[in-house]
């Protein structure tokens, strides 16, 4: 396998934290936009309008996300506004989106910018790295990928398009390797939905205190796990 360079320990223990941190500090930026301005009247304002659409809200904001996605756009407040509008019943709809995203940057890449795309990669020998475990491994290195955040979602959608894995093994990897990250953030943003709407009781904020702490808990773990498999691949 093609040699890289190793990640740092600082790299590899920074990554989730750093993640929390912006969740964390995009929900108190959620808090004191309600304290200064009407966030309240406009939340309620574009919630109706979402809602109001019904199903047809769903299939929008879908689409919007997977556009996002295509165009190497972070998902993070989309998926943070998802929570807003639909609390924890939009765990399944930001899912959809990215597994979207990720279809169609997977195959831009493979069929209509893959000698640009390649190209690209070359400078960068991670990738290089990654590439030849996925020659071996397959879909269980897409979902180590898609578990550990050390490289960003939408990236590793165009560079999966160039690999040898397969799109329905690829996409199946990634459904269920974004899971915990999401319902992370659809977390976080269903509790700043609650603050800027009709306040939380103490209990309400025990329990999503508890629940938000408990997917963490998770999320590091299963990332940390993630990121050590991928950095062994990196330095064969």
């Amino acid at each position: 396998m093609s040699v890289a360079t190793p990640m740092t320990p600082s790299t590899k223990n920074d990554v989730p934290w750093a993640k929390l941190a912006m969740g964390a500090g995009a929900l108190i930026a959620l808090i004191a936009l309600y304290r200064l301005l009407p966030i309240a009247e406009w939340l309620d304002a574009f919630q109706n309008y979402v809602t109001g659409l019904g199903p047809m809200g769903w299939v929008i904001f879908v689409i919007v996300y997977a556009l996002t996605a295509l165009a190497l756009l972070p998902g993070s407040i989309l998926t943070l506004a998802a929570g807003l509008i639909w609390g924890l019943w939009a765990f399944p709809i930001v899912v959809a989106g990215a597994v979207l995203g990720s279809s169609l940057s997977f195959l831009a890449a493979r069929y209509m910018f893959h000698d640009r795309v390649q190209e690209k990669v070359k400078q960068y020998p991670k990738f290089r790295a990654v590439n030849d475990a996925i020659g071996d491994e397959g879909w269980k290195v897409v979902g180590l990928m898609r578990l550990s955040p050390a490289l960003p979602f939408s990236l590793q959608n165009w560079f999966l398009g160039i690999t040898p894995v397969h799109f329905w093994p690829a996409q199946i990897a990634t459904f269920f390797g974004i899971l915990p990250g999401t319902l992370l953030y659809v977390w976080i943003g269903s509790l700043g939905g609650q603050v800027a709407g009709d306040g939380m009781s103490t209990i309400k904020w025990v329990i999503g205190g508890v629940g938000i702490a408990a997917t963490l808990l998770v999320t590091v773990l299963v990332t940390r796990k993630a990121k050590e498999k991928m950095a062994a691949y990196e330095t064969q």
